[in-house]
């Protein structure tokens, strides 16, 4: 069931991806804003109920519908059921549109364009940093992003499908990384979630993301260049500031030879600022270039096709057993 229900989602999601204005991402923050105003009391044993409330909540009635229609209505109607799950928490096209946009401005030679958008994306203070250094950091985001959107789901969502809570891996994925992201911002009225909840679901954050990235960053050695992408891993990672976000830049920046880290791009608004914006010490490799956006896109679908023939395998094997 995981390896179809992951499959139809990755198609329905390149064939109709879904708008970043849609009703399905307004109402999750909503809840969470709605959560924090409501159970946040600013001690750490609320912070971790306030946590629990907002990313098991959901990932409970999640399953709970899935076992619902598996048991009513048939199998094929849960696997349904877990394509819209998949379809709204997987997938490239919520931000591959940001790296297109960057890389059509630089193949076209209008770098102050690519500045702009990348400041967009990121919310960021890019000034006049040089063509290079627009590739590099264009690169890290969406390395980040594609193990954030795709293979942290992917993997959890596999993960928990071996004893029946596929839904429930995706979500708890999800809306970890989305609390920690969120409740590090300012809400609509300016004021910000106490610093001990914001402490709990980065670690929370962390946590859950630990086996996730060392996979992506395996899977980036293994069809890359793997002896130089576990090179990287061993030896560079602890140059980044967030440990599970360091092992695949560096294992990106050994699989495709490109130099990555560096001085960091600072956010733009007051109040942004967190490890992921401190500088890191730079890995070895070629100096970033627009040709390498093709090798990265190369990568990342390489690693997709082969954890999906690896899941189907798995799949064949469960049936045939």
């Amino acid at each position: 069931m995981s390896f179809f229900a992951i499959l139809l989602a990755l198609v329905l999601e390149q064939a109709r991806p879904l708008k970043t204005d849609n009703q399905v991402f307004a109402a999750v923050e909503h809840w969470t804003a709605w959560v924090v105003r409501t159970f946040d009391a600013g001690t750490r044993p609320q912070a971790w109920v306030t946590w629990g409330i907002t990313v098991l909540s959901p990932a409970l009635l999640a399953v709970l519908l899935h076992w619902l229609l598996d048991w009513t209505l048939g199998w094929w109607v849960a696997v349904l059921w877990n394509v819209a799950l998949l379809y709204v928490t997987l997938g490239f096209r919520q931000f591959s549109h940001h790296f297109t946009g960057i890389r059509e401005a630089l193949e076209n030679g209008d770098e102050d364009k690519a500045r702009e958008l990348l400041a967009q994306w990121q919310q960021v203070q890019v000034g006049q940093i040089p063509r290079s250094e627009i590739v590099r950091h264009v690169i890290e985001y969406s390395v980040i992003a594609a193990h954030r959107h795709v293979f942290g789901v992917f993997f959890w969502y596999a993960a928990l499908s071996i004893i029946g809570l596929g839904p429930v891996g995706a979500v708890i994925y999800r809306l970890t990384e989305l609390a920690q992201r969120r409740w590090q911002e300012p809400s609509a009225d300016g004021s910000f979630p106490s610093e001990v909840l914001r402490s709990v679901s980065a670690r929370a954050w962390q946590a859950l993301d630990w086996l996730p990235s060392r996979m992506t960053a395996l899977g980036f050695a293994i069809v890359g260049s793997f002896e130089d992408a576990m090179d990287g891993w061993r030896h560079h990672a602890q140059n980044f500031p967030q440990d599970n976000d360091g092992v695949i830049l560096a294992a990106t920046a050994g699989a495709i030879n490109i130099r990555l880290g560096g001085a960091a791009l600072h956010p733009a608004t007051e109040g942004l600022a967190s490890a992921e914006s401190m500088d890191s010490s730079s890995t070895p490799g070629r100096v970033a270039s627009v040709a390498h956006f093709a090798q990265v896109v190369g990568l990342v679908w390489r690693t997709v096709i082969m954890w999906l023939l690896l899941l189907a395998l798995l799949t064949m094997a469960n049936l045939v057993g």
